[in-house]
C-alpha cells in the first residue's frame, strides 16, 4: 500500500475509538504510520525492534497526542499503530517503532502518572499464539487482599499482624521469619475463620477473564503464594487454575496451633516452582510469565521471561520488566494478546 494516502486527523470530538473506526471505514487491513504531524495507510511490518502498548480505562484523543509529541520529543523516527481497540473493558493501542527503547521509559512512567494510563514497553514478550505459562502470587495479585491480615483482624490481633505484613512485601524482614511471627499471633484462633474469609474473597478484577483467555490459548495457569493453601485451593476450585502451592496452617481441636507446617514457600519456591511448571508442561523458558506485588515475588519474576508488578510495591515496580498500576489483570491480557506475533 502507497505510504502517501493521508488519514483522517483525530479530532476532540472524537474519542479514541471512534477516530480508529473512521480510519478503518477509509482504508482496511493497514497499520497507521505517523510522520511530520500526520496520519497516513501504511501496510503492516513483518518486523519491528519494539512494541509500546498504553492502556487504560479511560484513554482520550488529548492523551493519544501527548503520547505521539513525547515519543517524538525522544527521538523515536518512524512511528506505526497497530491496533486501537477496546479489550475486556480497556481502551489499548499498540505502537510500534525500531529505535532503542530504553531512553523512554523515564519519560513514560511521568506520563503514566500523569494520565494514569499504563504502558507495557518491550522487545522481547511470549507469544501468545504458542503455549506458555503464568505463574501468579495470591494476595493481593490473584485476590485484593493478604488472608492472614483478614484471619488477624477477625481474631482481635490486626494490629500486631498487618505492619508485619507490610514490611515483608517491602522486602524489609525475612520472609520466612516474618510468616512465622505472623502465624503465631493466631495460635488459638477458630478454624472456622479461614472459611469465612475464604467466603468473602474479593477477587483481583479481570481474573475471570484472564483465566478463560489463558486456557482459550492452551496456556497453563498457576498459583505460588506465600499465603496459605486453604485459599489457594478455593481459588483452584473456583476458577481453574493448573496448579497451586502455598503453605499449610497447623490445626488441632478446630483450632489454629500458631505454627506453619512443611516446609515454606518463600521467594525462592516460587522460583522454583516456575522452573519445575515450565519442565513439567515442556513449555520454554522464554514462553513464562510472573505476577506479583511484593519482594518475594522478584526471584520468580526473575526467573520468568516477563515479570509484571500489579499494584505492586515499590522495590517491585522498580524491578519487574511491567508495572501496571492504574489497570488490574485486564492488563496482563492485553500484553499478552496484543504482543502475540499473529497480531502484528
Amino acid at each position: 500500500m502507497p505510504h502517501n494516502i493521508k488519514l483522517p486527523q483525530p479530532s476532540n470530538v472524537d474519542s479514541l475509538l471512534r477516530w480508529a473506526q473512521r480510519v478503518s471505514e477509509q482504508v482496511s487491513n493497514i497499520c497507521v504510520s505517523y510522520r511530520n504531524g500526520n496520519f497516513y495507510a501504511q501496510s503492516p511490518l513483518t518486523k519491528l525492534d519494539n512494541c509500546l502498548i498504553i492502556m487504560g480505562k479511560s484513554f482520550s484523543i488529548t492523551d493519544f497526542m501527548k503520547l505521539l509529541r513525547l515519543l517524538k520529543n525522544n527521538a523515536v523516527g518512524d512511528i506505526f499503530v497497530y491496533k486501537s481497540i477496546q479489550i475486556a473493558g480497556i481502551t489499548c493501542v499498540r505502537f510500534l517503532f525500531d529505535n532503542n527503547c530504553e531512553a523512554l521509559k523515564e519519560a513514560l512512567v511521568e506520563y503514566s502518572y500523569l494520565t494514569r494510563l499504563d504502558f507495557s514497553l518491550h522487545n522481547a514478550i511470549p507469544d501468545f499464539a504458542k503455549p506458555g505459562l503464568v505463574l501468579m502470587d495470591m494476595d493481593s495479585t490473584t485476590i485484593q487482599m493478604e488472608c492472614i491480615d483478614e484471619i488477624a483482624k477477625r481474631y482481635g490481633v490486626g494490629d500486631e499482624v498487618v505492619q508485619v505484613t507490610k514490611q515483608a512485601m517491602q522486602g524489609k524482614v525475612d520472609f520466612n521469619d516474618s510468616l512465622r511471627t505472623r502465624v503465631a499471633k493466631l495460635k488459638g484462633a477458630p478454624v472456622n475463620i479461614l472459611q469465612e474469609v475464604a467466603d468473602t474473597m474479593p477477587v483481583m478484577p479481570g481474573l475471570a477473564h484472564f483465566i478463560s483467555t489463558l486456557k482459550q490459548a492452551h496456556w497453563k495457569v498457576a498459583i505460588a503464594s506465600g499465603g496459605f493453601n486453604f485459599f489457594a485451593n478455593r481459588l483452584k476450585n473456583d476458577y481453574g487454575f493448573d496448579e497451586v502451592i502455598a503453605n499449610d496452617l497447623g490445626i488441632e481441636d478446630d483450632k489454629l496451633t500458631g505454627e506453619v507446617t512443611g516446609n515454606i514457600v518463600n521467594a525462592d519456591v516460587k522460583a522454583e516452582t516456575l522452573i519445575r511448571l515450565a519442565n513439567k508442561y515442556k513449555i520454554n523458558r522464554q514462553q513464562t510469565v510472573a505476577i506479583g506485588d511484593g519482594a518475594n515475588d522478584l526471584v520468580m519474576m526473575s526467573a520468568a521471561s516477563t515479570g509484571i508488578a500489579l499494584h505492586a510495591k515499590l522495590i517491585v515496580q522498580q524491578n519487574a520488566d511491567i508495572s501496571l498500576n492504574y489497570v488490574d489483570l485486564e492488563g496482563a491480557e492485553i500484553i499478552l494478546t496484543l504482543s502475540s506475533k499473529d497480531a502484528w
